[in-house]
């Protein structure tokens, strides 16, 4: 449970959907990392599926995974990349969660036979989610996903009102992230629709104690003075949140408009200005800003139309740039133009290749035909998950000549280089499931450990024999090839510790082409870059100055 010095942040956004919650409340916590503080983020979710896991990427983007296993919001990508603290089971939930649980009690007689209700049935559920599973965190903060209205959300800002009353409101601190839109006929930011929103959640019982304003223009002092004003907050406590041209400009825009001395203000912690360390960003943010080069990196993909759901990927791309003091120019290509029209038209001026992980048949040959192309022109390439199980097929009916050679999630009667797992092994147990079983949260979930081949490019790159990285899968490239494989220039570079399962395969005859069956995005930060995608985009530069 809560320690009596936690101090509980609840981040809720208003007016409209997408402002950036997640954004601002990773930064927020960055930036109080920066003063010394200890923090935690979560996410509430008020959908009522039980995870974002079987719903479409166009829907809610990417599904990102933690170590134990856990399908989240994409918010949680940020709160990770931001801060570098990792985040649990415990730091992600939905309505569907939360009713589940509230329901499973219910069928186990554990509430006695009372009348099951919203209140406090769910809420004390929803407020035992956030206070519970901490240690000895400063401040944890946790986001509220929609917005304020929402006939989803209102259960969740009851029990946060609850929560401020039972610890006490120098314990809390509530933060509303609005829009402050611009008119340019009248020439002006309009505050109407953030008083109306605030007004909204004092209906609920909440009085904001920061509103942080997205807008697209400065904000004049008389303005922030009648927010201040008709909002019942200080005025000091009415933050810009300008747009930036770079995320990671967020917590050192943040920082100047002395949000984190609002926040220790608001608890009464002692602010000394000189005790605030952001050098990291300010470093990150310098050499977005002065890059020696820029390098043009395509990702093909099948929902580039929404580039949400390669969020962890995008922004991995940049950090393997950043690395290398570089820009990544990157090019989003659907698929399905490659079965249409020749590769060169697209690729021809890239100088890295990329095909993601995806779900479905639908532009399968154009993530082969991108491919062939990288691996007959000598462009770096890492295809990741389902990109990998690609590059294999490709391999197989390319190279070997095995024109059958496919995955039986889509062709049971192929030469079955790509097959259903049935079983495996976690931590010690195993896993077992079936082609008819339920879609959520049956695939191969979470961090895995995997053994790296001696010599081979892999283990150069990451400096180590043993890696530990996370997957979300259900298809895995049958060992049974890897002999058939091995004769034809692809070697299998990285296996699970029982050399099982096959987690890495790498071109020997390329200079740089490797794919991986887990996820590398996830775990890649501005500040502690991923070593494959540093290595693909120096690799990448390398071919340029050729």
């Amino acid at each position: 449970m809560t320690t009596l010095k936690t101090k509980f942040i609840f981040i809720t956004g208003g007016v409209v959907s997408s402002l950036g919650k997640g954004l601002a409340s990773a930064s927020l916590a960055s930036i109080l990392q920066g003063r010394g503080f200890k923090v935690r983020l979560k996410k509430l979710d008020p959908y009522l599926n039980v995870d974002p896991g079987t719903m479409s990427p166009y829907q809610h983007g990417e599904v990102y995974v933690t170590d134990d296993g856990t399908e989240a919001d994409l918010d949680l990508g940020h709160y990770e990349r931001f801060s570098g603290v990792s985040a649990t089971k415990y730091d992600s939930v939905t309505s569907g969660k939360i009713y589940q649980s509230v329901i499973n009690k219910e069928r186990r007689g554990e509430y006695l036979g009372a009348t099951i209700q919203v209140v406090p049935h769910v809420t004390n559920e929803i407020k035992e989610f956030i206070l519970s599973h901490l240690t000895d965190e400063d401040f944890v903060l946790c986001e509220i996903g929609g917005t304020v209205g929402d006939i989803e959300g209102q259960p969740y800002l009851e029990a946060i009102r609850q929560i401020a009353y039972d610890l006490g409101r120098e314990r809390v601190m509530f933060v509303h992230l609005t829009l402050l839109p611009y008119i340019p006929t009248a020439g002006e930011l309009k505050t109407k629709p953030t008083q109306h929103s605030v007004k909204k959640l004092q209906e609920y019982g909440i009085q904001p104690d920061m509103l942080l304003c997205r807008s697209q223009i400065a904000i004049e002092q008389n303005e922030k003075r009648k927010l201040a004003l008709f909002c019942n907050v200080k005025e000091e406590n009415v933050i810009t949140a300008l747009d930036v041209s770079n995320i990671y400009e967020v917590p050192l825009a943040y920082a100047k408009e002395g949000i984190d001395r609002a926040v220790c203000n608001h608890f009464g912690i002692e602010c000394n200005e000189h005790h605030s360390d952001l050098s990291k960003w300010q470093h990150i943010v310098e050499i977005c800003k002065n890059p020696k080069g820029s390098v043009k990196i395509a990702v093909v993909g099948k929902y580039t139309q929404l580039l949400e759901a390669y969020k962890s990927l995008h922004e991995a791309i940049k950090h393997g740039a950043i690395a290398n003091q570089y820009k990544a120019d990157i090019s989003w290509i659907d698929s399905e133009l490659l079965e249409k029209d020749e590769p060169e038209r697209y690729l021809k001026d890239v100088q890295g290749i990329i095909v993601p992980g995806g779900f479905g048949k639908r532009g399968t040959q154009g993530k082969i035909n991108a491919i062939t192309y990288a691996r007959e022109h000598n462009i770096a390439f890492l295809g990741i998950c389902f990109g990998m199980q690609m590059a294999v097929i490709e391999t197989m009916r390319n190279v070997a000549g095995i024109q059958d050679a496919d995955t039986t999630e889509f062709n049971p009667r192929c030469t079955p280089v790509v097959g259903l797992m049935t079983e495996w092994q976690k931590e010690g147990e195993k896993q077992t499931r079936s082609k008819d079983g339920d879609l959520g949260g049956t695939m191969r979930l979470g961090a895995y450990p995997c053994i790296l081949k001696e010599g081979s490019k892999v283990r150069k790159i990451y400096g180590s024999s043993e890696i530990s990285e996370r997957h979300r899968h259900r298809y895995e490239v049958n060992m049974s090839f890897e002999n058939t494989l091995a004769q034809n220039g692809m070697i299998i570079s990285g296996k699970s510790p029982d050399g099982q399962l096959p987690e890495i395969v790498e071109r020997t005859d390329h200079p740089w082409f490797i794919g991986v069956q887990f996820h590398p995005e996830l775990k890649s930060k501005p500040f502690e870059p991923h070593p494959l995608f540093v290595s693909l985009i120096k690799a990448a530069i390398e071919t340029k100055a050729e």
